[in-house]
């Protein structure tokens, strides 16, 4: 193994995580956080994502943020931030020799924020979130569209950049509160990786975050079962494509079944050569590109597939798709086919041994929710999955009753892509069919 994983706890609770990489030439520093939209009410819906960019508005150390970001790129950093659904992070890439610019700065900003010139990123915000929304005010993000149609009422569904009118809405206070509650030591977790040294990354970090208040990690509601499918749900937008996302709710990482539904994208989607690209793409020409993803969180997880065409071709596309999936569910995958896709797997995990970033998402990102596995565990998971598992896998989770189906797009071709979506032709059934059609616009 060419890198070496640490994980302390300071006496706080907050815990580091240090990846020696003492073969790369850069390093890079990560904080992450347990709280994003998921931790949310529909009242202070966007609070995570607010908080974030306010972050970069100064703090006690560094009010002038000119400055502070000068300082970091003069060590070759970038200061950057994210929000998702159930976490953020802090980052930035450095020189290794400069770690405590980096880690002071970090530290700094997320323990004593000015949270200062709310109005002007109040602003920034709002025309941030234009891009998810038509002239009319209406949702057109996909990702936005397919959360509401499989989680309903519940936090997973909220938009992570918050409503038009909960963002304005928004008051001081409520930012305040959130910091309080989530900032804690017990909820954040200090990543270093690359050619970092451990003793030099515990001795910076619990000086840099010595501010840091006491307090338990986050915890959060499990989502609720999907509604029983196939569903379709349609917003119509005038645009030369329909753009639409298949749908499949499966399990988290540590659950059994995912290392054969590792395998089932990569059949599905890993290059020219995979079954949903040639099939489509390649041979029949009904769509530029088409994507196939897992999306994960501690509790769920959901198999995606999304692509845009022409509208008069939508369900010529989705109907492909079906079998492709349909053959999956049907037939054992080939010998060869199986052995190049567990070896892809393995290859590209060896490859993260020289990315930084992937390195701290892996053991620091992960740390947030569960102890994290080591590379050639996942990797013997994968080698370990037989063709015979990975259909009977494929069968549980590409089940008709399984099926959200989500598009925007012109009502061009609608009727024929509902129809194809009720219809689920190749999909295995675990029982009578149900079609529920909807409007999310």
């Amino acid at each position: 193994m060419s890198f070496a994983p640490y994980r302390d706890v300071l006496p706080s609770g907050l815990r580091v995580v240090t990846v020696e990489t003492p073969h790369l030439h850069t390093a890079l520093l990560a904080v992450y956080v347990r709280t994003g939209s998921r931790h949310e009410l529909p009242a202070n819906n966007g609070v995570s994502h607010y908080l974030e960019h306010l972050f970069f508005r100064g703090s006690a150390n560094w009010p002038d943020t000119v400055r502070m970001n000068a300082a970091v790129e003069e060590v070759g950093g970038n200061l950057n931030g994210v929000t998702t659904r159930d976490h953020g992070y802090y980052y930035t890439p450095l020189h290794p020799d400069h770690l405590r610019v980096g880690m002071d700065i970090l530290g700094d900003m997320l323990t004593r924020p000015r949270l200062t010139d709310m109005e002007v990123e109040r602003q920034i915000i709002l025309e941030e979130m234009l891009d998810e929304v038509d002239d009319k005010g209406r949702d057109i993000d996909l990702d936005n569209l397919a959360k509401r149609a499989l989680f309903g009422n519940h936090p997973l569904a909220l938009k992570i950049a918050g409503t038009r009118e909960s963002v304005t809405a928004l008051t001081h206070a409520q930012v305040l509160e959130h910091f309080a509650r989530h900032y804690v030591a017990g909820n954040l977790v200090i990543t270093a990786a690359g050619r970092v040294k451990h003793s030099e990354v515990m001795e910076l970090a619990e000086r840099a975050f010595a501010h840091l208040p006491r307090g338990p990690a986050t915890t959060e509601e499990a989502p609720p079962d999907t509604p029983r499918g196939p569903t379709f749900h349609f917003v119509a937008h005038d645009e030369a494509q329909t753009e639409f996302r298949l749908n499949f709710r499966t399990v988290p990482e540590q659950h059994d079944d995912y290392a054969a539904l590792q395998i089932l994208r990569r059949l599905l989607d890993d290059g020219l050569s995979s079954r949903l690209p040639f099939e489509i793409v390649e041979k029949r020409g009904l769509a530029y590109s088409v994507n196939a993803s897992l999306d994960t969180y501690h509790d769920a997880g959901l198999l995606e597939i999304e692509a845009a065409s022409a509208p008069e071709k939508a369900s010529l596309v989705v109907a492909e798709a079906f079998r492709v999936l349909g053959a999956l569910c049907d037939q054992d995958v080939g010998e060869e086919e199986l052995r190049r896709a567990k070896r892809r797997h393995r290859m590209l995990l060896e490859f993260s041994q020289d990315s930084p970033g992937e390195l701290a998402g892996w053991f620091g990102g992960t740390e947030l929710f569960r102890p994290p596995e080591t590379f050639g565990h996942r990797a013997d998971l994968v080698d370990r999955q037989s063709a015979a598992h990975v259909r009977e896998v494929a069968r549980r989770y590409f089940a008709r009753e399984n099926l959200t189906v989500v598009a925007v797009g012109q009502r061009k071709g609608i009727k024929a892509l509902e129809k194809v979506v009720a219809d689920a032709d190749g999909l295995p059934s675990l029982g009578a069919p149900v079609l529920s059609a909807g409007s999310l616009g």
